[in-house]
């Protein structure tokens, strides 16, 4: 499907109900695309990188609840830092549910009005 512009852009069906781990994806998906706008600031920036190395490097007590906790407190600063109106328009994005109903494969074809 590609748009006005030219560019590719794919349509994905999700259930909106996602739970936990589709929670923990597009939360994850919502700082990828963070990263990916200019227009935020490149040392916000910084920030899910920082914790994403304190998660990597071993220089702490081995237990992985604190690595854990500095990446959710990286991501969520980092979003708290950007602008209001950039994560909401990205969420919007994310969120888009294509409606449709779905059918049975086997029945018979619905008729069409001829005008």
């Amino acid at each position: 499907m590609t748009d006005q512009s030219g560019s590719d852009k794919r349509r994905i069906i999700r259930y909106p109900g996602g739970g936990f781990f589709g929670d923990v994806a597009d939360y994850l998906r919502l700082v990828l695309r963070l990263l990916q706008d200019d227009r935020v600031k490149t040392w916000l920036k910084f920030i899910p990188f920082g914790s994403l190395v304190y998660f990597i490097l071993p220089f702490d007590i081995p237990t992985p609840i604190d690595d854990i906790a500095v990446m959710w407190l990286g991501m969520n600063l980092f979003i708290e830092l950007c602008p209001p109106e950039i994560v909401a328009e990205h969420r919007a994005a994310l969120t888009n549910i294509v409606e449709s109903t779905l059918r049975d494969p086997q029945a018979e074809p619905p008729e069409t009005k001829e005008e």
